[in-house]
């Protein structure tokens, strides 16, 4: 998976790997505008001593297989006026995985987080400080992405538990799949129009141009409170309420939840 950060005006990609995030050095270089090549900014960067160090200390830490003789082999070489290094010399030679070269499709030298950032002090300071800042913006964004993609999945299997209530108090024995369907969409609507105030018929006629549903674009605290009314349909639905009862209830039951939920949402965002 491929992510994007701007920072100072340049693209860089950031690719999700074996639970870890890798940062593109060659986008990171094209921010550099005095006509040097990425791969020879690169290269330049691979020679300095302190890289090197950083680099294989790196690896130390989180590579088994790094191969250490030939680490201190560069080690020692590095600095002096004709040593060079590339980023697949590296790899291929100590067994890297801080570092690996892809081609094709978002092809480029790219390094973990940790030594990407690093590598940002080779462009400049606030370019370094810039990406930091961009790259935890983008956690954030992917956890609150991650938060509601749980609730979403939590509110499917809830929806289940509701269904089965359907199933065994409002559906008669023997009826056609096609009535089946429509008892199962009218309780969902009681759903909706206690919470969201309209039927899925309503919101889908008031936006044609979107896809999906009125659940597929509802807020994290609107999914923990339809989670919530799931479960407690299911139970009215077992004790044989009525569904005009069961739909002012509910209602009822959403706006208390909702109250509580913005109101702790809001706490959040003063502190």
């Amino acid at each position: 998976m491929a992510n994007k950060l701007i920072v100072q005006d340049t693209p860089i990609t950031v690719i999700a790997s074996d639970g870890k995030d890798f940062i593109c050095l060659t986008d990171m270089a094209g921010a550099k505008k005095d006509g040097i090549r990425a791969a020879d900014i690169i290269k330049n960067w691979l020679r300095n001593r302190y890289t090197i160090e950083f680099l294989g200390t790196w690896e130390m830490i989180h590579n088994p297989d790094f191969k250490v003789v030939e680490f201190d082999h560069f080690r020692m070489q590095a600095g002096l006026p004709n040593f060079v290094l590339s980023a697949s010399e590296w790899i291929e030679q100590t067994n890297a995985i801080g570092i690996f070269v892809k081609k094709g499709r978002y092809g480029g030298t790219y390094a973990h987080k940790d030594i990407a950032f690093e590598f940002g002090s080779a462009i400049s300071v606030p370019f370094k400080l810039y990406l930091i800042e961009e790259f935890q913006r983008l956690k954030e964004d992917e956890q609150k992405l991650l938060g509601w993609s749980a609730k979403r999945e939590l509110s499917k299997i809830n929806y289940h538990i509701h269904t089965d209530a359907i199933k065994s108090n409002l559906i008669p024995n023997e009826i056609d799949e096609y009535h089946k369907s429509l008892i199962y969409a009218e309780e969902a609507d009681v759903l909706n129009v206690a919470l969201f105030g309209i039927t899925a018929k309503e919101w889908r006629e008031a936006n044609p141009h979107l896809k999906g549903n009125m659940r597929d674009y509802a807020s994290i605290n609107q999914l923990i409170c339809l989670s919530n009314m799931e479960n407690i349909n299911a139970v009215f639905i077992n004790d044989g309420m009525s569904q005009s009862e069961r739909l002012q209830r509910l209602n009822q039951i959403a706006i208390q939840q909702m109250s509580i939920l913005e109101d702790v949402e809001s706490k959040k965002l003063l502190k």
